[in-house]
């Protein structure tokens, strides 16, 4: 099968414009099917001070109330993804910004009230590959953004991490699919503030034991949920990275 690669990168990344630019760069001279997800958490949680709306997070995950929900859209599906997409047109590379609306890419529910409301979050409950499937073939750089919906109207603000996994599975089917999630840190640590301790392999099971022993918490945790299903899923490698490395293969692989 044809090779994808799927670049998942978030938001600090997307909000340094040097750090984004040498992105981009590399990202161009990747051969084969690509895609980018985005995030850009940051710039949406200091637009929403501006206004007057609080950020609430839980376990890495936005907590999004309708208000909320309306900054997120004009941020991730504008003003991010316009940015970048103009950023890859000036490179040669044609690019089309989409949200999980758009073609009717990603349909998702409106996640279940249980012991926290999330808000207008989607659980993604399919993929439109065809569409994605055309534009490849047509050499047409879909630039992604976090946002879903749930086919009666309404838009739902969607984990980035979870939106590159569902892409990634759901085009395993069609490509042999390398999907790389692309941050601040060079990879995994077993301590934040030290750049050394980085694991160079994860299982599963030695994530659910972190995860116990507070090692592992915050953002980090639905990244390595979505890589690990992306995995069960077929993909044939999952990488976690930083965006200078994400040509060389170093990081931490999930095994």
């Amino acid at each position: 099968m044809d090779r994808l690669t799927i670049i998942k990168v978030g938001g600090k990344v997307v909000e340094d414009p040097s750090a984004l630019n040498a992105m981009l760069d590399q990202f161009v001279r990747i051969s084969g099917y690509k895609i980018l997800v985005h995030g850009g958490g940051n710039t949406a949680s200091e637009i929403a001070g501006k206004l007057g709306i609080e950020t609430q997070m839980v376990d890495g995950r936005r907590i999004t109330s309708q208000s909320m929900l309306d900054v997120v859209t004009m941020v991730y599906g504008g003003l991010v993804n316009k940015k970048i997409v103009a950023q890859l047109q000036a490179r040669g590379c044609n690019a089309i910004g989409l949200s999980g609306a758009d073609l009717n890419l990603i349909h998702a529910r409106k996640r279940p009230v249980k012991e926290i409301d999330f808000g207008f979050v989607g659980d993604v409950d399919d993929v439109n590959s065809r569409e994605l499937r055309f534009l490849l073939n047509e050499n047409v750089v879909p630039v992604v953004a976090p946002l879903t919906h749930d086919g009666k109207g309404q838009l739902l603000n969607t984990n980035a991490d979870t939106i590159a996994a569902e892409l990634a599975g759901e085009l395993a089917n069609h490509y042999s699919v390398y999907l790389f999630f692309c941050f601040d840190k060079k990879g995994v640590l077993m301590n934040p503030e030290d750049e050394g301790s980085m694991l160079h392999e994860l299982s599963a099971q030695e994530f659910g034991q972190y995860q116990n022993e507070k090692v592992i918490s915050s953002g980090m945790i639905p990244k390595l949920e979505n890589g690990f299903k992306a995995k069960r899923r077929g993909v044939k490698e999952v990488l976690i990275t930083n965006t200078e490395n994400m040509m060389t293969g170093r990081g931490t692989r999930l095994v």
